[in-house]
């Protein structure tokens, strides 16, 4: 395949990304992230590999992007980026607690956790090391009186039955997947600032 044979499928096949993803589940996440800035709770953010620089860049648009001057902010933090916690973590406890440990210290009732996660998991019995840690993260704020959006890719996995809402990116493509849910971070921050500019 020659190069710009490569180009034009590759770009193909985000535009039916674009044209297949749920609007609806868009709506439910900025839905939710709307409710918890209205009243004061924290967003958590996690992800593992490329989806741990989304979760990064994510946290710091909501917190920096979305704020509104005279308006009160967003309280955002990727449980990716305190290295000296992380891996004091995952050198005690194990690399599946490198995010509950965290949440057991931050997290109140109310809050809410992002998870961006390619396959979402599919559970410790077919994807053995695969996102667990991020699924028992999950199942912690759920258990804990918080909330849990996810941002997936193939059909979901665990984390779509998890989640109290979850945009899946309808394709089988890691690369096209970790770049849409940058895209999908930029869509919901600049809604959120339009919302929050306009209350």
């Amino acid at each position: 395949m020659r190069n710009d044979e490569f180009i034009k499928k590759y770009l193909k096949d985000l535009e039916l990304v674009t044209k297949q993803i749920s609007h609806e589940d868009i709506d439910r996440v900025i839905k939710l992230l709307h409710d918890a800035w209205e009243n004061g709770r924290q967003i958590f953010l996690a992800g593992n590999g490329g989806s741990a620089a989304t979760a990064a860049h994510f946290a710091g648009d909501l917190a920096k992007f979305a704020s509104v001057e005279g308006k009160k902010r967003f309280r955002a933090m990727a449980l990716t980026d305190n290295l000296p916690l992380l891996t004091a973590i995952t050198n005690d406890l194990g690399w599946e607690n490198a995010y509950v440990e965290q949440l057991k210290n931050f997290m109140n009732k109310g809050d809410v956790l992002i998870v961006i996660s390619v396959h979402g998991g599919s559970g410790s019995d077919k994807a053995g090391p695969w996102s667990q840690n991020l699924l028992k993260a999950a199942k912690f704020v759920k258990d804990n009186g918080g909330k849990v959006i996810g941002l997936a890719g193939f059909d979901g996995g665990v984390l779509k039955q998890i989640a109290d809402a979850c945009i899946v990116v309808p394709i089988h493509s890691t690369p096209h997947i970790e770049g849409f849910h940058s895209v999908l971070a930029h869509l919901i921050c600049a809604r959120l600032r339009e919302l929050i500019a306009e209350s």
